[in-house]
């Protein structure tokens, strides 16, 4: 009895070393079965009411793939359009729009022909959006680069080198998403294939850090999925105490950092995180827009909220599309202050995820 026991023993000993080689094996991180989604459970949704298809485009325009949107200053809501398709590469339309946030028509737009592929969007203390271009074409002439634009879509910077990839101090391999802190150094997440089970070659998986004139001061990261490594580090936020929180996409966890590159935190609750939102209440919103049975099992898509000081999920908003194989939610997520929530949808390769902005109402009194 004992020597079976002991070979029986020694079989689960070996069958659970060979799993954890093979979820070790080539940086890759798998599916954490420790953690229980919380969406699962009873959770409250602050935001009931859905308005799609929010944001009226001009001229009879029809939304495209998109993945950014964000706040300005003034409370109005910025996001793009990705020329009606998935890209802009054969387009002169303007993809970079500022909507009304009550009314949803368009207040502003500017960009066409400067940008390829839209990514990461943001909008800085003085109303300049930023944007960054996640590919390359063919010619080499456009895409690997961030662009500052002033709110009147004056080009003010750009970073990168245009059409070239790379994972140099003056170059990027698909950037992500950018960032601007309270004294206005930039922050760039770098690397948009890591995510891939076999990422290409010189793939990038880091942040670069410059001042707020583009000058090159340090990156951190690499690929992995070991703290301070990534694999596909989608988005980007500061909470109030200027840590940079980075949605870990292909890693299904959020890290936090201070603006030097020290790991401070390593959070999992709030599921594969394709965007991030915290408000001025420190009030955090990771929309999730690729869970699935092949990504992320047993995860729902939808917008989690919970606060920057804990890892823990409290209320959750599901996306308004039934849950299928691509998934299914916004890619990215901005809140206005009033508390409605938007999603941008897309690509359009997914026609259950949409293409466009969708609007979730905040509930009176919650």
């Amino acid at each position: 009895m004992e020597a079976a026991m002991s070979v029986s023993g020694r079989s689960r000993l070996a069958l659970l070393a060979s799993v954890v080689v093979v979820a070790l094996s080539a940086g890759r991180a798998f599916t954490q079965t420790d953690v229980v989604d919380p969406a699962k459970g009873t959770l409250p949704n602050p935001n009931p009411t859905v308005i799609k298809n929010w944001g009226q485009l001009p001229d009879g325009r029809t939304w495209g793939s998109t993945a950014g949107v964000d706040i300005g200053p003034d409370g109005h809501v910025w996001a793009y359009d990705r020329c009606g398709t998935n890209t802009c590469a054969d387009s002169k339309l303007a993809p970079i729009f500022k909507f009304d946030r009550s009314s949803g028509k368009v207040l502003a737009s500017f960009g066409g022909g400067m940008i390829l592929f839209p990514h990461g969007l943001h909008v800085d203390k003085d109303g300049n959006v930023w944007v960054t271009d996640g590919q390359g074409n063919k010619e080499g002439t456009k895409g690997h680069q961030v662009i500052k634009f002033s709110p009147q879509g004056k080009v003010l910077l750009t970073l990168g080198k245009a059409g070239v990839p790379g994972n140099g101090p003056d170059t990027f391999n698909e950037p992500c998403d950018v960032i601007t802190a309270p004294n206005g150094d930039i922050f760039v997440s770098d690397g948009h294939s890591g995510q891939s089970d076999n990422p290409p070659p010189n793939t990038n998986g880091r942040i670069v850090k410059f001042t707020k004139d583009g000058k090159y001061v340090k990156e951190w990261g690499k690929l992995g999925s070991r703290p301070g490594e990534f694999r596909t580090p989608h988005a980007l936020a500061f909470d109030s105490k200027g840590r940079l929180f980075v949605a870990d996409r292909g890693n299904h966890r959020i890290q936090i950092f201070d603006q030097d590159g020290k790991v401070l935190g390593e959070w999992k609750q709030f599921s594969r995180v394709s965007g991030l939102f915290i408000d001025k209440n420190d009030r955090l919103y990771a929309i999730d827009s690729e869970s699935s049975a092949a990504r992320h099992p047993n995860w729902k898509t939808g917008v989690r909220i919970g606060s920057t000081s804990e890892d823990k999920v409290l209320a959750f908003i599901p996306p308004h599309q039934n849950q299928n194989p691509e998934g299914a939610a916004g890619e990215g997520v901005a809140v206005d202050p009033d508390g409605n929530v938007y999603a941008a949808e897309g690509p359009i390769s997914r026609p259950v995820a949409g293409g466009g902005l969708t609007k979730y109402v905040k509930r009176t009194g919650s």
